[in-house]
């Protein structure tokens, strides 16, 4: 089941603009393994338990378990090979900007990718 959590990636945002995302915990189920990952669309529309919903499917399919630990938002701009992380959730509180940013290093390795707690 560990190689489960290996074939999920880090993350997966949109290539561009400003959107909503949360920072998920995925799990072996009845296991202690487990991995964070973060995913961001603009296709959420008003609400991040929209991305959420989309997710866990694919996640579940794999026999593992899903946990919202928190959102936010990304401002991507893929032109500028920047990032900015930023805000909350209203249902899901806010995510650890700084494990989010982290997640989104390992992805998008040549990018600047910075947070902060600024609600805009």
């Amino acid at each position: 089941m560990a190689d489960a959590l290996n074939e999920v990636p880090d993350a997966e945002v949109d290539p561009e603009g400003t959107f909503k995302y949360i920072l998920l915990r995925i799990n072996v189920k009845d296991g202690t393994e487990h991995k964070d990952i973060v995913r961001g669309t603009k296709s959420a529309g008003q609400y991040h338990n929209h991305i959420f919903e989309k997710v866990t499917p694919s996640i579940t399919a794999l026999g593992l378990e899903c946990n919202c630990l928190g959102g936010g938002k990304i401002e991507h701009n893929r032109e500028e090979k920047k990032m900015r992380v930023f805000g909350e959730s209203t249902g899901y509180g806010k995510a650890d900007h700084s494990v989010s940013v982290e997640k989104l290093k390992s992805v998008f390795k040549d990018y600047v990718i910075t947070w902060s707690d600024d609600k805009e």
